[in-house]
């Protein structure tokens, strides 16, 4: 089991994690620290429990956000993939049609 040391304003954590993870953990504590560093100085003094709140929520916002735009991506895509199916059975019937065509010009011949 690792553990990693998090500091966020000034405040240290030991925090555990699975092997392997300590450099992501790592980088997240960095970026905790850095939205609570800017909130900070955009709200001014509040508590340490109310700032990390309010860090909760912006980071929320932000995964709600990347997660909608997900989702418009891959219906997008899936849009995209079923324009492409249905023109691609099309440009089939299109060439089944004229194979017949060739086909009753050569049976009556």
């Amino acid at each position: 089991m690792g553990q990693v040391s998090i500091t966020i304003r000034g405040r240290q954590y030991q925090i555990a994690c699975d092997d392997g993870q300590e450099a992501h953990l790592s980088r997240l504590g960095r970026y905790l620290d850095q939205q609570a560093t800017q909130l900070a100085g955009q709200v001014g003094n509040v508590s340490d429990a109310l700032l990390m709140v309010m860090v909760g929520l912006v980071v929320a916002d932000e995964l709600s956000e990347a997660t909608a735009k997900l989702q418009t991506a891959a219906s997008s895509e899936a849009e995209s993939r079923a324009k492409a199916e249905q023109e691609t059975a099309n440009a089939i019937n299109t060439l089944a049609e004229r194979i017949e065509a060739v086909a009753e010009r050569l049976e009556g011949t």
